[in-house]
C-alpha cells in the first residue's frame, strides 16, 4: 500500500489522474488542506463519510457511502499515508480499499502550491473491479471515478474560497 506515491502506478489497473486549481495563496492552501484532511471535501461532494477520527491519518478506516438508502454503495477504505507539514506547500493523503469495497486499489489526494501561488488538487488512483457489480458495469466504473474526481475538485474549490 502507498503505491500512489510512486511515479508510476501498478500495471493491470485502470489509472486516473485529475488535476485542478482549487485556491490561491497561503490562506487558500490552508483552507483547502483543512477541508481535504478533515473529510469535508468528500462530504461536500455528496459522499457520506463517518470517519473514525476527524482527520485523515495513517491507519484510519473510513467507509464512504453514495446513493440512497438500501440502494447505496458502501466503499470501505483505510488511510495509507497522510502529509500535513505546515512548513511546506503540499498536503494530502491516500486511502486503499478494504474488503467489501466494490473496487480494489488506492486513491490519493494531494494539494500543492506552485510558484504563481495557485493551489492545485491532484487526484491519482489505480483500481480494478473487486465485486460483480463493477465487473458487469464495464467502462461505467472508470467514468464514475472521473465524475467523482471532478466533483471533489469543485467541492474543494468551493470550501477553500468560502473559508476566507
Amino acid at each position: 500500500m502507498g503505491a500512489t506515491r510512486n511515479a508510476s502506478l501498478p500495471a493491470g489497473y485502470h489509472h486516473l489522474l485529475h488535476r485542478a486549481p482549487v485556491a490561491t495563496g497561503a490562506a487558500g492552501f490552508r483552507a483547502a488542506a483543512d477541508a481535504l484532511l478533515t473529510w469535508r471535501m468528500h462530504r461536500a461532494a455528496g459522499l457520506r463519510v463517518p470517519a473514525a477520527t476527524p482527520r485523515a491519518a495513517p491507519g484510519v478506516a473510513a467507509t464512504s457511502r453514495a446513493g440512497l438508502g438500501p440502494l447505496g454503495i458502501s466503499a470501505p477504505c483505510q488511510v495509507v499515508w497522510a502529509d500535513d507539514d505546515p512548513g511546506t506547500d503540499s498536503a494530502g493523503f491516500a486511502y486503499g480499499t478494504l474488503p467489501g469495497h466494490p473496487e480494489s486499489g488506492e486513491e490519493s489526494f494531494t494539494l500543492t502550491r506552485d510558484g504563481d501561488d495557485v493551489v492545485w488538487l491532484t487526484i491519482r488512483a489505480f483500481s480494478r473491479p473487486a465485486t460483480l457489480l463493477p465487473r458487469l458495469a464495464g467502462p461505467v466504473g472508470p467514468m464514475l471515478q472521473r465524475h467523482i474526481a471532478t466533483r471533489f475538485a469543485k467541492a474543494l474549490r468551493r470550501l477553500a474560497t468560502t473559508a476566507g
